[in-house]
């Protein structure tokens, strides 16, 4: 009982200095969107695998169950997260094999987080300009 103590804690202390260093260190992007999803699946897998063992007679002799939710979730949510398309962003001008098409630029709002004064903001983004160069 100890020993499943000590593992418990170091497996608690690990996670919570990566998810305090995730977000310092990833930025928008997919694989941010991919990580995301994953934790989330496994903490949803996690509670799945708590739930049917809820149900079980000896709960104490099945706590295994948590482990295979977590790790289903994880392979669910990092395929989700892989599955996702990222949808093409458009703009009012679009450069395409050397000639000019206008088009509706995509709109893409973001709300930005709050300041000292506890002020946030809320931001809407268009491309003007679009294409290869």
């Amino acid at each position: 009982m100890r020993n499943y103590k000590r593992n418990v804690k170091a497996v608690l202390s690990a996670m919570v200095l990566f998810f305090w260093a995730v977000p310092c260190s990833a930025l928008e992007s997919a694989f941010k969107e991919t990580l995301q999803d994953a934790l989330y699946g496994g903490v949803a897998g996690t509670l799945v695998g708590a739930a049917v063992m809820a149900f079980t007679k000896r709960m104490g002799s099945h706590l295994d169950y948590m482990g295979y939710g977590a790790a289903a979730g994880v392979l669910v949510g990092a395929v989700v997260g892989l599955a996702k398309p990222t949808p093409p962003s458009k703009s009012l001008a679009m450069v395409e094999k050397g000639k000019l098409h206008f088009t509706i630029p995509t709109v893409i709002p973001e709300f930005k987080d709050a300041n000292s004064k506890g002020q946030s903001g809320y931001v809407i983004n268009a491309d003007m300009l679009g294409g290869k160069f």
